[in-house]
C-alpha cells in the first residue's frame, strides 16, 4: 500500500480511474486514520494484478499496488492540478506528472522533487517551509483540515453525482429601458445599425431579410429622433439669438438711430413735458405720442441744437411722425406751446381768466370750479382758516408753468398748482418757521410773504420790505402801532392796482383787506408769491425800516427808519406825479 501525502491545490479526479464510478465509490468511509476531510479516511480495496491510479485524493492515505511494493511518499510533495495537468505512467511503471519528474518502480524520484511552483523536497518527511509544518502523514493521525473555511473549494464528488452546471435563467421579457443611469446612454440607447430590424442568425438561411427584433426598437428610434430634434432646435435657436442681440448691439452702437423724415403728418398731438425732464424723457414721451420714431434720434437732434435746453415744462402742440430735429424746432416756437405761466405776485383772478382762455372755455368758469369745488382740489390744512378770506385758493396756485390745452378740465389744472404750492410750502416748513417769526400760522407766513411780493419791486427790495411789515405789526411800534398802511391790500379788494388813492377812499372803506382803517395782517394772501419773496420774508433784514415809497412809480422804491425822513420820500413822489 502506498501512502500519498495531501499537497495543495485542488483534487482533481480522472475519468479512467476504475476507483472512481459507481461501483468502485465507497464515498468516506470511516478510518481508524483521519485524512483532511474532516478527520474521515477514505478506504479502497487493492487489486493486487491492477496498476492503480490515483488521483485527487486530497491528503487521505491511499493505498497503491505497484508490484506488490509500498511505496510512500511525503506530504505537500505533489498537487494534482486540475484538467490541465496529464498524468500516466509509462511502459517502465514510472509516474509521470506534468512539470514534475519520473518515478521507478522503487519509488524513488528523479531529479528532486514534482514542480509545485515552489523548491524541490526529498521524497520523504516533510520539511520546514512544508505548507503543513512537518506533520506525520500515518494512519489515524491528526492533521488539520484546510477545508472547513468559508474559501475552500467545494468537497470532490463522484461522476454519478455531479450536475452540469445550471445556465442562467433568462430574465423575463420587460418594456423597461435601463435608460442612461442604468448603463445606456439615452442618445444612443438605440443600438448599432447592424442590429437594427434584421435578424443575424444565419440558421435559418435567411440573412439579412426583415425580422422584427420587438417593440422596444420603434421606441428607442423614437427617441432617437427626438433628440437630435431637440438639440438641433437648441443649435438654431441659440444661434438666432445670438444674431438678433448681435444685430441689435450693432444697432445701438454703431448704426444711425431710427427717424422719420420731414415736418410730420397733418394729425396733430398734444404731449406734456413734465418738470425737470431731461432729453431722453422727452424722446420717451414723444416717441410714445408717435411724434418721433426713436428716443435716439430725438436725443441726438437735441443735444446738437443750442438753444434745446431752453424746451420747457407744459404742454405742446405737435405733429405725428415729424423727424427729431423738426420736433425740436417745433418745441422751441411758443406758437406750439399750450401751456400757461402763473407769474409770482399775480392774483387768482388773472390766473382763472387765463385758464378759461387757454381750455378756450366760457369766461368766468374756472372762477365758479374754483368757488365750488376747493375743499376738493388738495388744500393743506391749516389754509383757509377765515371766514374773511375772499378766495381759499388765494396764494396757492404756485408761479410755475402748467400744461393748460383745450379738452382739459379747469379742476385738474388747478389741482396741479395746488399740489406745486403744497409741495414747496412743506419744503419751506413754514409751521416752524411761523413760530421762529412770531406769527400765527403758516397761513400768515404765507400773506406776509405775498405783501412783499406785492410791494417791492426788485430783489433787493424783498428783505427790506420784510422787515417794513414784521415792525409795523408790532403794536408797541412808535410809527404805525399795529397798522401795516398798504395800498396793495385796498387794490386786492378792489381788484384793482392803482397808486394814487385818495385818503377820503381810504379812511371810508371799512373792508377787512383795507390795513389802513384796520391793525394786523389782512384775512388772507392777496396774491401768488414766489420763491425769491418766500426766502425774504423768511430771511428778513434788520435795520429797522418802517417806511418806503416808490418815488418812480415804478421801479425803484426808497426805505426810511422815521416818519420824517418819510415825509421826504412823500415829496419826491408827489413832485413826480404833479400831486
Amino acid at each position: 500500500m502506498t501512502d500519498y501525502g495531501r499537497g495543495q491545490g485542488s483534487e482533481p479526479w480522472h475519468p479512467e480511474d476504475p476507483l472512481f464510478g459507481d461501483d468502485g465509490w465507497r464515498g468516506q468511509e470511516g478510518h481508524a486514520a483521519q485524512s483532511s476531510y474532516g478527520g474521515q479516511q477514505q478506504h479502497y480495496s487493492q487489486q493486487p494484478q491492477q496498476q492503480q491510479n490515483q488521483y485527487g485524493d486530497w491528503g487521505t492515505p491511499q493505498q497503491v499496488g505497484y508490484d506488490q511494493g509500498q511505496q510512500h511518499y511525503a506530504q505537500g510533495q505533489q498537487q494534482y492540478g486540475g484538467p490541465d495537468q496529464q498524468q500516466y505512467y509509462d511502459q517502465n511503471g514510472q509516474y509521470h506528472g506534468q512539470g514534475g519528474q519520473p518515478y521507478d518502480q522503487n519509488g524513488q524520484q528523479h531529479n528532486g522533487g514534482w514542480d509545485t511552483g515552489q523548491h524541490g523536497q526529498g521524497p520523504y518527511g516533510a520539511g520546514p517551509d512544508a505548507p503543513y509544518g512537518g506533520q506525520q502523514p500515518a494512519y489515524g493521525g491528526q492533521q488539520s483540515d484546510y477545508y472547513g473555511t468559508p474559501d475552500a473549494y467545494p468537497t470532490p464528488q463522484p461522476p454519478s453525482r455531479r450536475q452540469a452546471e445550471r445556465e442562467p435563467e433568462p430574465a423575463p421579457p420587460t418594456d423597461w429601458d435601463p435608460g442612461p443611469d442604468q448603463g445606456e446612454h439615452a442618445f444612443f440607447s438605440g443600438g448599432s445599425d447592424d442590429d437594427d430590424d434584421f435578424d443575424d442568425d444565419p440558421s435559418d438561411g435567411k440573412r439579412g431579410k426583415g425580422k422584427s427584433k420587438g417593440k422596444g426598437k420603434t421606441g428607442k428610434k423614437s427617441r432617437n429622433g427626438c433628440a437630435c430634434l431637440v438639440v438641433s432646435l437648441v443649435l438654431v435657436g441659440g444661434l438666432g439669438g445670438a444674431t438678433y442681440y448681435g444685430y441689435q448691439f450693432y444697432q445701438s452702437r454703431f448704426a444711425e438711430a431710427p427717424d422719420f423724415t420731414g415736418d410730420g403728418t397733418s394729425q396733430t398731438v398734444m404731449v406734456e413735458i413734465a418738470e425737470g425732464s431731461s432729453g431722453a424723457a422727452i424722446g420717451q414721451e414723444l416717441k410714445a405720442a408717435g411724434v418721433v420714431k426713436s428716443v435716439d434720434a430725438f436725443v441726438s437732434a437735441h443735444s446738437a441744437n443750442p438753444e434745446g435746453q431752453r424746451i420747457q415744462a407744459g404742454v405742446y402742440l405737435l405733429k405725428k411722425e415729424m423727424s427729431a430735429e423738426s420736433a425740436v424746432s417745433m418745441m422751441l416756437d411758443p406758437k406750439s406751446q399750450n401751456n400757461m405761466i402763473v407769474a409770482p405776485g399775480q392774483r387768482n383772478a388773472a390766473v382763472y381768466a387765463a385758464i378759461d382762455k387757454r381750455l378756450e372755455l366760457k369766461k368766468g368758469t374756472t372762477a365758479n370750479v374754483a368757488k365750488e369745488k376747493y375743499e376738493s382740489l388738495g388744500l393743506p390744512d391749516w389754509a383757509n382758516n377765515n371766514d374773511d378770506i375772499k378766495d381759499p385758493l388765494e396764494g396757492f396756485l404756485y408761479p410755475h408753468t402748467y400744461a393748460a390745452a383745450k379738452g382739459m378740465k379747469p379742476e385738474d389744472v388747478l389741482k396741479k398748482m395746488v399740489a406745486q404750492a403744497k409741495e414747496k410750502y412743506a419744503a419751506y416748513d413754514l409751521e416752524a418757521k411761523a413760530k421762529e417769526l412770531k406769527l400765527d400760522n403758516p397761513l400768515d407766513v404765507v400773506t406776509v410773504a405775498s405783501l412783499v411780493q406785492a410791494e417791492g419791486k426788485t430783489r433787493d427790495d424783498y428783505r427790506k420790505m420784510a422787515e417794513v411789515v414784521y415792525n409795523r405789526l408790532d403794536l408797541a411800534n412808535p410809527e404805525t402801532y399795529g397798522a401795516l398802511q398798504f395800498d396793495s391790500t385796498f387794490n386786492y379788494l378792489k381788484n384793482e392796482s392803482n397808486i394814487d388813492i385818495s385818503e377820503s377812499e381810504i379812511n371810508n372803506n371799512k373792508d377787512p383787506y383795507n390795513t389802513y382803517s384796520n391793525k394786523g395782517l389782512p384775512p388772507g394772501p392777496i396774491a401768488n408769491p414766489g420763491d425769491v419773496a418766500m426766502k425774504a420774508t423768511l430771511d428778513p433784514t434788520d435795520d429797522g425800516w418802517y417806511y418806503f415809497v416808490a418815488t418812480d412809480g415804478v421801479e425803484k422804491t426808497e426805505f426810511a427808519k422815521t416818519h420824517g425822513e418819510f415825509l421826504k420820500l412823500k415829496e419826491k413822489f408827489d413832485a413826480r406825479s404833479g400831486n
